[in-house]
């Protein structure tokens, strides 16, 4: 089983320093997959440089779970913010800091090198806070395809998403070529998700016809 912790390059961001942090860092690259969602990837990886730069050019995630929630919402949220919702983003980006420092000393390379498995591996990256089946599967095809990640079963792990060859999520993203074939798969994706929405029932337009009013002799009738 090979483990190397890092990658020798990254292509995920467009910015130099931004591709090589993820590249040297777990703890960055997983920050990074926190970052992923309702927003361009590029802008979600690129996320943990910006943090490090405004935290005095490191990322320590030790004093990202131990900063003042509002204060570190507010460094997220300062121009250019580090997400288009900065202040749970943040909170996220809190919670799993959390859990590396509780469970893994720190060290988010800790969470994979010790997984004997690609399904275990899964299963501890869902355990994160707003990591469902899909992200997890996503990141277990990203150490594999591109850190080097590779317990037993983790394109099983992955499921589509570590099929050799595919094109399809930010595993796949190697240079500018793959990242357009990945973002005209996502949009092919999306078109076909929404196509496949049943239309929504029409609403009743007429209310129910009132039961017609009793005529004056049959009203008398009754009364006799």
């Amino acid at each position: 089983m090979l483990n190397r912790m890092t990658a020798t390059s990254m292509f995920l961001t467009g910015n130099d320093a931004a591709d090589q942090l993820l590249a040297g860092d777990g703890n960055a690259l997983l920050l990074g997959m926190v970052l992923d969602q309702q927003v361009p990837m590029e802008k979600a990886f690129s996320g943990p440089a910006v943090i490090a730069e405004r935290m005095g050019g490191t990322l320590d995630v030790a004093a990202i779970a131990a900063a003042d929630p509002e204060e570190f919402a507010a460094l997220c949220a300062r121009p250019p913010a580090v997400h288009r919702f900065p202040g749970s983003m943040a909170g996220r980006l809190q919670a799993v800091s959390r859990v590396l420092m509780d469970d893994y000393d720190g060290n988010a390379e800790n969470l994979w090198s010790t997984a004997d498995s690609g399904a275990e591996l899964k299963r501890r990256l869902q355990a994160l806070p707003g990591f469902g089946p899909q992200k997890a599967a996503i990141f277990v095809a990203l150490l594999g395809k591109q850190y080097g990640v590779t317990p037993d079963g983790w394109r099983q792990a992955a499921g589509d998403y570590g099929a050799d060859g595919s094109r399809i999520s930010v595993a796949d993203v190697t240079d500018p070529e793959s990242l357009q074939q990945v973002r005209a798969a996502k949009k092919a994706a999306k078109a076909a998700a929404k196509a496949a929405k049943p239309a929504k029932a029409a609403e009743p337009t007429t209310k129910a016809a009132k039961p017609a009013a009793k005529t004056t002799a049959t009203a008398k009738k009754a009364k006799a």
